[in-house]
């Protein structure tokens, strides 16, 4: 069976040389490849995030009618498209990284959320408690930290949060480590879905949730002063500032994430990742490094759930499923485990197509290939359609949409050990 699929890819490989050589891409790549390195890692780079920096300015005149895709997404869906994707880049520092398979890093986003609803909302009536809040009057009771406090505050919070529930599980391995975290991240909703009553305290207001959560902003002297925005839910562009700000977080997240690879921690990252056993034996702290790597994760996992509950003004426990932690686990499966930009391409494709893009589709199909009576309603069959992308994915391009360097030659090229007795009589 590997044989079979070693030679499928390779027959695919092989069609994907002669299509470039007949089509004149190979001398463009070969152009390119002759560039320098620079050039070729930061152009591609500053040109999308100039596209992503611009999007609200022309996603009006982009078209209305495209074949499948029908609509480019507006605003508001973007800003839920990047928060996912900057979730999947810190999953992808756990599961890419260092190996390790987490079922339930719902439970960081929960954890944010939660956080951010505590913190900038009027949940604990009993205090007042004002820290740079902005877009409400100062005699409001409860607690209002300003969010970009909020925001470090929450990310701090879970990944404390991560080192606990990571001390007790880490020396698991494989699948039991799947279970426990899968265990894990059921536990964390179910106590924010009944923590209303703990003895007489209402912490988390149960399946009600907690809202409203203040709004991000500068307040009135700098907006004032320099011109920024007082309070972005305040604003007629409310939708731009937000997707501005998640833009400004992923691409931290990207560049936190990329320098922590390239570092000693990150080259211990991938020592576990390959051989747990042998990293072990050439002297690196097991149990320290991955509860880094899950401390780090649950960070970046723990902003992005403080800023969606601002997002949104709400955090209640219905929006933190267990299907969350799959769909973010196949964003890194699809776009590659350990390439960054690889979970970026396939968290926002995934992402799309979770907020609107297969209900886009499904509207394209029925008005144009269906017959009247025959319509389908494609988003009913969302995950069905997401496990065969995943199982299509694994056939043909097990190595994902954009493979981190070091996984695409140990899939491609394949580990050639050499035995004792060869090397010692060689």
């Amino acid at each position: 069976m590997a044989a079979r699929g070693h030679r499928t890819r390779a027959s695919l490989r092989g069609y994907r040389r002669k299509f470039a050589q007949r089509a004149g891409l190979d001398r463009v790549g070969a152009a390119w490849n002759e560039l320098p390195r620079p050039v070729r890692t930061y152009v591609p780079a500053l040109a999308l995030i100039t596209l992503a920096v611009t999007y609200p300015f022309y996603v009006d005149s982009l078209p209305s009618n495209v074949p499948l895709i029908l609509v480019f997404p507006d605003m508001h869906s973007a800003v839920t498209i990047l928060v996912f994707t900057t979730m999947a880049v810190g999953l992808n520092v756990v599961v890419g990284y260092c190996g390790l398979l987490d079922l339930g890093y719902v439970a960081f986003y929960a954890i944010g959320a939660y956080t951010s609803g505590w913190l900038a909302s009027g949940q604990f009536q009993q205090v007042k408690f004002h820290l740079g809040s902005v877009g409400i009057t100062h005699e409001a009771r409860g607690i209002h930290i300003s969010i970009w406090l909020i925001l470090l505050i929450a990310a701090c919070i879970t990944a404390i949060g991560g080192i606990l529930i990571g001390l007790p599980t880490l020396r698991l391995r494989g699948d039991y480590l799947a279970i426990v975290t899968l265990g894990f991240g059921e536990i964390i909703p179910q106590f924010f879905r009944n923590g209303d009553n703990l003895h007489g305290f209402d912490l988390t207001h149960g399946t009600f949730g907690i809202n409203p959560i203040d709004s991000p902003g500068f307040g009135n002297r700098l907006h004032d002063a320099v011109g920024l925005p007082a309070s972005y839910q305040q604003e007629f562009n409310a939708a731009n500032l937000f997707f501005w700000t998640i833009l400004g977080l992923l691409l931290l997240t990207i560049f936190c994430c990329i320098r922590l690879r390239d570092s000693r921690l990150g080259r211990a990252w991938i020592a576990i990742r390959e051989d747990e056993t042998a990293a072990g034996a050439m002297g690196i702290p097991l149990m320290r490094t991955k509860t880094w790597a899950y401390a780090i994760g649950a960070f970046f996992g723990g902003m992005a759930g403080a800023f969606i509950a601002s997002f949104n003004s709400v955090a209640t426990p219905s929006q933190f499923n267990f299907n969350i932690s799959v769909f973010l686990l196949c964003m890194v499966v699809l776009g590659g485990m350990g390439s960054i930009w690889g979970v970026v391409v396939a968290g926002v494709i995934l992402s799309w197509l979770n907020v609107e893009g297969l209900a886009n589709i499904g509207t394209w199909l029925n008005n144009n290939v269906f017959p009247s009576g025959h319509h389908i309603e494609v988003a009913k069959y969302q995950f069905g359609i997401y496990g065969i992308v995943i199982v299509l994915m694994m056939l043909f391009r097990p190595i994902g949409l954009i493979p981190e360097r070091r996984r695409k030659r140990e899939l491609e090229e394949g580990v050639h050990d050499e035995s004792m007795y060869d090397a010692t009589h060689s």
